[in-house]
């Protein structure tokens, strides 16, 4: 059968190291022996897969399209082989690969990931942070397993909802809306300079709806790449920081260089869920694992109303 799988690991790893001499290394065969393989692909395919120069080799446009099904046949191979490894009985088979939005991770899955490994310390659970557009893509394409992200951005998928939280202000110490106690509205932010993350994330495209709504701007000299970054720019006078509830709650609270206040508007909620492709049978673990995230959710608190401390 043509391609073979070989055949395959050769695609995907050509496109990953960007050059035929650098796979062949990897792959320990032979850069002719490999250039073999590709070219008898590219004539079983009728399609040319790489354009081939003095800088290495990129994939064509068919070639990009090919190196994806490639990676989605490569994975679900190496699901058969943990699965019949490690044996249907043990959770995800023994082996979970996890995506998570970078703004959930570090706040919610550290006494998770703990409390599986206590009860079930033969679970290998492989974590990675990447945007919400990176997560449906790691998802479509067979990188993960399972996601932790907001439903509304990846439709066709199995959602087990974890919980819903509102967003937040912090701001400097000195800014005006500091001063004030309770809820934001709106008119409160009439004219401000709001701060974010980069657009590949759900969270920006909220943000952007709410400064639209105060007729509020977005910041063109900062796009933050973590949530911590956002938050020193906010105490730095430098805007508005939008943060989540769950940040909130284990990373800002009780901060000195900043305020925080609840946000009264519309928009200013977001609901994370456990996502998994709907086409696929629900993966056998599935319980467990939203059985720990729930408990951490009560545990930090999540559903009850949000009191800021200074």
């Amino acid at each position: 059968m043509r391609p073979s799988l070989r055949q395959l690991q050769y695609i995907v790893t050509v496109a990953r190291l960007g050059g035929f001499g650098l796979a062949a290394d990897a792959l320990n065969v032979s850069q002719p022996s490999l250039s073999a393989q590709i070219a008898e692909v590219e004539s079983e395919l009728g399609a040319r897969l790489f354009h081939r120069g003095r800088g290495g080799a990129s994939p064509t446009a068919m070639g990009e399209e090919i190196v994806r099904r490639a990676q989605r046949i490569l994975a679900q191979l190496e699901d058969l082989r943990s699965f019949a490894r490690d044996g249907a009985s043990k959770p995800f088979g023994g082996r979970l690969r996890l995506g998570v939005l970078p703004s959930i991770g570090p706040y919610l899955l550290p006494r998770v990931v703990a409390a599986l490994h206590a009860s079930h310390p033969e679970l290998r659970i492989l974590i990675r942070e990447e945007s919400t557009m990176q997560l449906e893509q790691g998802l479509r394409q067979g990188r993960f397993d399972l996601i932790i992200s907001t439903p509304e951005d990846h439709p066709n998928t199995r959602q087990d909802r974890l919980f819903s939280e509102h967003l937040l202000i912090a701001v400097a110490r000195d800014d005006p809306l500091a001063a004030g106690t309770g809820p934001v509205s709106a008119p409160d932010l009439r004219g401000r300079i709001f701060l974010t993350l980069d657009r590949g994330h759900r969270l920006t495209r909220i943000v952007y709806a709410l400064a639209s709504e105060c007729d509020g701007l977005i910041s063109e000299e900062y796009e933050g790449t973590s949530l911590d970054s956002i938050r020193m720019m906010a105490a730095s006078g430098a805007g508005v920081a939008i943060l989540p509830e769950l940040y909130a709650r284990r990373q800002a609270q009780g901060r000195t260089e900043i305020v925080i206040r609840p946000l009264a508007m519309a928009q200013a909620n977001r609901v994370i869920a456990l996502l998994q492709p709907a086409d696929a049978p629900a993966l056998p673990g599935t319980d467990l694992l939203c059985s720990a995230l729930h408990s951490e959710i009560r545990r930090v608190g999540l559903g009850t109303p949000f009191l800021p401390v200074d």
